[in-house]
């Protein structure tokens, strides 16, 4: 009887941890940008905003996943949420550039067939994203910038904007303050711990470059990035979110990865790549991946953060700054959110 009890006992706990492990199977992390953001400084109302719209951009890619939709499409969806809202630094709230133009980034990435799409500098996409997606699905391309990106995505159909419903007074005004204190040096878009070096004094630039990466019920893994950049950029900078491999990439044999922070360092690093890399050849976990090349970032003076998800579902969060706008949904519908350290 007493052994009984224990091959009970045992089958109980195995089932349980069975059944914990289920309920912490991911289906889509998101961020919405990396940098010094402190509680102390955030009003109630303020956080209620983020918490809300990263919420808001859960539900929208779950629902496609829930309703047997593809990763992309969820991934799509949810960056729409993000772009729409003027908290991040994504189509409607982009920051300035130096002359005073939104310049707007994003990529996309297929886990399954290593499919990509890019777009860099556009100025009259309503939602980058969707015109990333475009450039995979609808060119033979993977990545079109400028004015030819911009063109392209009005044959594809997709909603053309006059770049006038970017503008934003907080975004504004921070490009002023920027110009002010030192018109030669640009600051960085997510509030940088290095950003003496670019002209800042004490202000929180954590403008935030937004990202998902989402596995769907085929198993199958996608990821995106989208953002406007550093505020005060000049002559045309793009940074690593729409550059496949440094701030974006997916295979269902590793990871999808989107990355936010100092831009420059993660290319030097092709970040997304190499937490790929490191879990294919060296056999790491996704979290252990992602710590290496996040040290890696941090060792040569860039700071960030960034988010991947595994094909099983296992994710990450990692970033070296004060706090990153960021959230996920477990299998079963249950949502976490979280904005500081």
């Amino acid at each position: 009887m007493k052994r009984l009890k224990l091959l009970a006992l045992f089958l109980f706990s195995a089932l349980a941890l069975q059944v914990s492990a289920q309920q912490k199977k991911y289906v889509m992390v998101i961020h919405g940008g990396a940098g010094t953001i402190l509680k102390r400084n955030m009003s109630p109302e303020k956080e209620a905003a983020y918490i809300a719209a990263l919420t808001k951009a859960l539900n929208a890619g779950y629902a496609e996943i829930k309703a047997g939709k593809s990763s992309l499409d969820a991934v799509e969806a949810t960056i729409h949420v993000l772009e729409n809202d003027p908290h991040f630094n994504a189509g409607k709230g982009a920051v300035f550039t130096h002359d005073g133009k939104n310049e707007l980034d994003a990529a996309i990435m297929d886990g399954k067939t290593l499919m990509a799409g890019s777009v860099a500098g556009v100025t009259t996409i309503k939602n980058p994203i969707s015109a990333a997606r475009a450039v995979m699905e609808k060119s033979e391309h993977v990545m079109m910038v400028g004015a030819g990106a911009d063109q392209f995505a009005k044959e594809a159909g997709l909603e053309i904007v006059d770049p006038k419903y970017f503008w934003t007074k907080e975004r504004w005004d921070g490009l002023q303050q920027a110009i002010k204190e030192d018109s030669t040096k640009a600051v960085l878009d997510h509030g940088s711990k290095k950003s003496e070096l670019f002209g800042s004094k004490n202000h929180d630039y954590k403008f935030g470059t937004v990202g998902c990466v989402a596995l769907d019920k085929a198993g199958n893994l996608a990821a995106g990035t989208s953002t406007g950049g550093m505020t005060n950029k000049k002559y045309g900078r793009v940074g690593d979110a729409p550059i496949i491999g440094a701030g974006t990439y997916c295979n269902n044999e590793t990871a999808g990865i989107s990355c936010t922070g100092w831009g420059e360092f993660y290319v030097r690093n092709v970040v997304a790549k190499t937490i790929s890399d490191l879990m294919e050849y060296k056999g790491l976990s996704v979290a252990e991946a992602s710590k290496i090349a996040l040290d890696k970032v941090g060792k040569m003076g860039g700071d960030g953060g960034l988010i991947a998800l595994d094909k099983k579902g296992n994710m990450t969060m990692p970033f070296n700054t004060e706090g990153m706008y960021r959230g996920a949904i477990t299998a079963d519908g249950k949502i976490e959110v979280s904005i500081y350290k």
